[in-house]
């Protein structure tokens, strides 16, 4: 676009070009040359590309990291698409109107926004408990989930139950660094957090085959540490959402199941019965149930 507003009006005391001098004054400055192209490696506008064609290895998480995405809003704009099996060649919708600074990959401190998956949006919940049953389509949609802010402070109440309020504050902060780090909706850590732990961070660790300690009774992963209670919350955070060596987190199941009421499902279970997420293979059988009524604001006795 031609740069125009810092061209110099003629002073009154200087002439105009003459009429016959075709070209303009060879003083007449050029655009700045500093003037800043866009980074090479910003990621590219999802509004300006519809559509993107899976190349090998690609996944909805490595996707999602190219163009700057969520995962969450990926997901929503192909709901007839399975991310366990694309395709090479195969061509996928991309969400419009993206924010291309979205889950760029860097481990920064989150802030208020749409930056956090999953904050924006929302019912302000309520309501008694639902026994859902079958498979994931029988569960409630995420348009239907209550909101970021509303599930925090209806959990968050519980949490003081066992936890200062220094405590509470960093795992607060810890679930909000970690879903943007991650790209997990941050309704889902926080659910998790609190069904299997209560948001204790002190919580004793299982073992049923595999140790299961923290926050999130993580496979194998970080206990609290009391000497640095801020860093080892933060790290049994994201022990349980991106894994640890010894087992998956909440992304790589979603990614593998392509819905998050089958990865809760994975995640209690190690295995899924697609068509009865009640099944509890071997685990607890009302775990994808409990976990939805949480993300739906619902509240019951002794939750």
């Amino acid at each position: 676009m031609p740069v125009q507003a810092h061209h110099p009006a003629p002073t009154k005391h200087h002439p105009e070009p003459p009429k016959h001098h075709p070209e303009p004054p060879k003083h007449h400055p050029e655009p700045p040359k500093h003037h800043p192209e866009p980074p090479k490696h910003h990621p590219a506008t999802p509004h300006k590309k519809m559509s993107y064609t899976i190349q090998s290895g690609d996944s909805f998480w490595s996707i999602a990291q190219k163009l700057g995405i969520s995962v969450d809003a990926l997901q929503a704009a192909n709901p007839g698409v399975n991310a366990q099996s694309l395709q090479v060649g195969q061509v996928i919708n991309l969400p419009g109107g993206g924010n291309n600074n979205d889950n760029d990959g860097g481990h920064q401190l989150p802030h208020d926004g749409d930056t956090i998956p999953g904050s924006q949006g929302g019912s302000n919940g309520g309501g008694g408990y639902v026994n859902y049953s079958g498979p994931a389509s029988n569960f409630p949609d995420r348009s239907e989930w209550a909101s970021y802010s509303a599930l925090w402070d209806q959990n968050s109440k519980l949490m003081k139950f066992n936890d200062s309020d220094a405590e509470i504050g960093y795992i607060h902060e810890a679930i909000e660094q970690v879903s943007r780090d991650s790209g997990v909706d941050v309704r889902c850590i926080l659910c998790i957090i609190v069904q299997e732990s209560g948001g204790n961070p002190r919580v004793g660790s299982t073992n049923n085959g595999v140790r299961n300690p923290g926050l999130m009774q993580s496979h194998n992963g970080v206990e609290f540490n009391p000497a640095d209670p801020k860093g080892s919350i933060l790290q049994m955070v994201r022990d349980g959402t991106t894994g640890t060596r010894d087992g998956d987190g909440l992304k790589q199941l979603f990614e593998k199941y392509g819905n998050y009421y089958e990865a809760f499902r994975g995640y209690n279970s190690g295995s899924v019965d697609k068509s009865d997420l009640n099944n509890p293979m071997g685990a607890t059988g009302d775990y994808v149930q409990k976990a939805a009524n949480r993300l739906m604001g619902h509240s019951w006795p002794n939750m």
